[in-house]
C-alpha cells in the first residue's frame, strides 16, 4: 500500500512539471521557434498557398497591419492573402445569418402570389360563366376582355408599379359597349358578315368606344367597380410590394461592400495572433463588437427604417388575417361578376336612349349584308317582354324585376380548395407570416452583436486585444451609429455604403407611400378633405382621370352604394419603433372596409323611373 502511494505521489508529480515546462497548445508564442502551427491553420482555412508561411518567425518583414517588435511567423504576402480571406469569410459570414429571413421573404412572397393568382383564376372562370347563361351572344367575344381584365387585377395585386385598376376597369367595359349595342341593344343589326365586317364593324367599334364617355350607357357600375377593388385589393397589393421590398433590402446587407479600414480592422482581430503563433486564442468581445459596428455601419444606419418596414408587413398580415378584411377582398373580386351584369342590365334599360345618342354622333347603322343571330333576338324579346312585365312587379314591391337574366347573388363563402390541393388559406398564411416576421423586427441593428457571438462561443480567461493577449478589452466600446463611429479606435469610418444610403430612402419613401394609401399615416386635413374624415383624396385625384392609388374612390360624389364603397378606413398614427426595444405586433384591430358585391338597389329604384317610359315607347322597334 505504502509503496502504491509513494508510487501515485510521483505520478502527480511529473504530470504537473510537465505542464508546467509544457505551454499550452494555441498559445504558444513564435518565439519558441517554429510557425508549425500557424502553417496549419493556413492550410486548414484555405487562405492561400502554404508556401508562404515561414518554417520559422523572422524579423524585418516590411508588415503594415500585424505589427510586431519581436519575431513574427507572417509575411506581406500573407497579410493580402488574409486581407482577401477575412472579406470573403465576412460574405460568407452575412449570408448565412441573412439566409433563414431571406427565405422566410421570398418563401411567403411566392405563397401569396399562388394565392391570390388562385384567387383570382376562380373569380375570371366565374364571371365569363355570367356570359356563357345570361348573355350567350356576347360570351365568345366577351371572354378576352374579361381574361385581360383579370390578369391586369392579378399584375396589380402582385405589386406591379406600372398597373392601374382604373385603367384595366375602364379598357373591360370600352371593348364591352360594341358588344352589348350590336348584340343586345340592336340585335336586327345581327353579326357582320366576314366581308363587311372588317371594312365597317371595326370603323364602328372604334366611334362607339369613343362615345362612351359622354353615352354613358353602363351608369355608375364602372366606377363602382373601380372603387370596390380599389378599396378590397389594397392589402394585398401592399403586402406584395413590402415583400418585394424586403427581399431587396436584405439582398443589398449581403452586397454591402467592405472598406479597406474594415479590411484591416477583420485582418487586426482574427489574424495578427497568428503572426505571434497564437492560433486557438479568441478576439475579445469588445474588439469584435468595435470592429463589427464599423464594417456594419451601413447595415445599422438602415435598422430603424426596417424595423418600421417590419412593423408595416406584420400589419398588413394582420389585416389580411382579419375575417371581415380577408372576405373583403374575396368578396370584391367575386363581385366583379355582379357589378358587370347590373352594368349590362342598365344599357339595355337605357337601349333606346343609348342608340338614338350612338346614330347621332356615328351615323345609322348601314344595312348591308348581315348574319342573324337566332338567339340573340330571342334573348332581346325575352329581355322587352321582362320589361313590359316588370310595371306590375315594381307596383307590389317585388325583388329585382330582370330576374331571369341575373343570376342569384353570391353569398360570401370561403374559396377552399379540393381535399387534395395543399395550398394555405390565405387567412391562415398571413396568421403564419405575421408571427414568424415578428423575430426580425432588429435583425439589421443588432447584426453586428450576432456575429460576435459566433466569434465568443467558447469562454476563455483572456482575449486577444488586437495587439496582445489580455485579460479584458481596454478600448471603448462605440454604438452603432454613424456619429458613434468617430469615436471607435479600431477602424475610422467617415461615410456609409452609397448603394445602402440609396436602399434607406427607398425603404422610407415606400414605407410612407403605402402607409397614405393604406389610410394609417396621419395627415393634417386640408381644406379639400370633410370633417368626418370620409375623403382621403389626394392632390390631383378627381374624376375619372384620377389613378387607382390617387384615393378617387373616396370622393364621396355617390350616395348609397356608391358612398359605402368610397368609404376610405380609419385613419391612424404608425410611429416608427423605438430604437433597440422589441415591440409586440399590433394589438388594434385593423380598419374595418365595406364592400358590396352589387348595386342591385341603385338598378331597382332606376326601374321605377325608366319603366314608364319603356313602355311608352314599346312600339319602338330599333333600326
Amino acid at each position: 500500500m505504502f509503496r502504491a502511494a509513494i508510487r501515485n505521489v510521483h505520478l502527480v508529480w511529473i504530470i504537473l512539471l510537465r505542464l508546467a515546462l509544457v505551454p499550452q497548445a494555441g498559445c504558444r508564442s513564435a518565439d519558441a521557434g517554429s510557425c508549425h502551427e500557424v502553417k496549419i491553420a493556413y492550410m486548414m482555412r484555405q487562405i492561400g498557398p502554404v508556401e508562404l508561411v515561414p518554417e520559422r518567425p523572422g524579423t524585418g518583414e516590411p508588415l503594415r497591419v500585424c505589427l510586431h517588435t519581436g519575431p513574427s511567423c507572417c509575411t506581406s504576402k500573407m497579410e493580402d492573402s488574409y486581407m482577401a480571406a477575412v472579406r470573403s469569410e465576412m460574405q460568407h459570414k452575412l449570408r448565412s445569418y441573412s439566409f433563414e429571413l431571406k427565405y422566410l421573404i421570398d418563401g411567403h412572397r411566392k405563397a401569396y402570389q399562388e394565392t391570390f393568382e388562385s384567387l383570382v383564376s376562380f373569380t375570371s372562370n366565374l364571371t365569363c360563366t355570367l356570359f356563357d347563361s345570361a348573355y350567350s351572344a356576347l360570351a365568345s367575344d366577351c371572354r378576352p376582355a374579361v381574361f385581360k381584365l383579370f390578369s391586369e387585377i392579378s399584375c396589380h395585386l402582385s405589386g406591379e408599379a406600372n398597373s392601374s385598376l382604373n385603367n384595366a376597369v375602364r379598357q373591360f367595359y370600352n371593348d364591352l359597349f360594341p358588344l352589348v349595342y350590336r348584340r343586345l341593344l340592336n340585335p336586327g343589326i345581327g353579326h357582320m358578315s366576314a366581308i363587311s365586317h372588317s371594312s365597317f364593324s371595326t370603323n364602328r367599334d372604334d366611334c362607339l368606344r369613343m362615345t362612351q364617355q359622354d353615352v354613358n350607357p353602363f351608369g355608375p357600375h364602372p366606377r363602382l367597380l373601380m372603387n370596390s377593388l380599389s378599396l378590397a385589393l389594397r392589402p394585398g397589393r401592399a403586402l406584395s410590394r413590402l415583400l418585394r421590398l424586403a427581399g431587396e433590402v436584405v439582398n443589398s446587407t449581403e452586397k454591402v461592400t467592405l472598406s479597406r479600414e474594415c479590411g484591416r480592422g477583420l485582418v487586426k482581430m482574427q489574424y495578427c495572433s497568428h503572426c505571434r503563433g497564437l492560433t486557438l486564442i479568441r478576439p475579445c468581445t469588445g474588439l469584435c463588437i468595435n470592429v463589427m459596428r464599423g464594417c456594419l455601419v451601413g447595415v445599422s444606419e438602415l435598422g430603424a427604417s426596417w424595423g418600421s418596414l417590419v412593423v408595416l408587413l406584420q400589419r398588413v398580415a394582420a389585416t389580411l388575417a382579419t375575417s371581415s378584411n380577408h372576405n373583403s377582398m374575396e368578396l370584391a373580386l367575386l363581385a366583379v361578376r355582379n357589378h358587370v351584369n347590373d352594368a349590362i342590365l342598365h344599357a339595355q334599360l337605357h337601349g333606346p336612349r343609348i342608340t338614338a345618342t350612338v346614330e347621332k354622333v356615328c351615323g345609322p347603322q348601314e344595312p348591308g349584308p348581315v348574319v342573324m343571330d337566332e338567339r340573340s333576338s330571342q334573348l332581346h324579346a325575352a329581355t322587352r317582354a321582362t320589361l313590359l312585365a316588370s310595371n306590375k312587379s315594381a307596383a307590389t314591391q317585388h325583388p329585382s324585376p330582370h330576374h331571369r337574366l341575373q343570376p342569384q347573388p353570391q353569398r360570401s363563402f370561403p374559396l377552399k380548395g379540393s381535399r387534395g390541393d395543399k395550398s394555405r388559406s390565405l387567412k391562415k398564411l398571413s396568421r403564419e407570416f405575421e408571427i414568424s416576421i415578428q423575430r426580425y423586427q432588429w435583425f439589421l441593428s443588432e447584426l453586428p452583436e450576432m456575429l460576435c457571438e459566433s466569434e465568443m462561443e467558447v469562454e476563455q480567461h483572456t482575449c486577444w486585444s488586437g495587439e496582445d493577449v489580455v485579460e479584458s478589452y481596454a478600448g471603448r466600446v462605440v454604438g452603432s451609429t454613424l456619429k458613434g463611429q468617430k469615436e471607435n479606435p479600431e477602424i475610422s469610418t467617415r461615410h456609409t455604403d452609397p448603394a445602402l444610403k440609396e436602399v434607406k430612402q427607398r425603404m422610407e419613401q415606400i414605407t410612407q407611400e403605402l402607409l397614405v394609401d393604406l389610410g394609417w399615416a396621419s395627415k393634417k386635413r386640408g381644406r379639400g378633405e370633410e370633417e368626418d374624415g370620409g375623403s382621403t383624396q389626394t392632390d390631383g385625384g378627381s374624376g375619372d382621370d384620377c389613378d387607382d392609388e390617387d384615393g378617387c374612390e373616396a370622393s364621396g360624389e355617390e350616395s348609397g352604394d356608391d358612398s359605402s364603397s368610397g368609404r376610405s378606413p380609419e385613419v391612424k398614427d404608425v410611429a416608427p419603433p423605438p430604437p433597440r426595444r422589441p415591440v409586440s405586433p399590433v394589438q388594434h384591430s385593423p380598419p374595418q372596409v365595406a364592400i358590396h358585391g352589387s348595386a342591385h338597389k341603385s338598378t331597382f329604384e332606376l326601374l321605377t323611373v325608366v319603366i314608364p317610359l319603356l313602355l311608352t315607347l314599346s312600339s319602338w322597334e330599333p333600326r
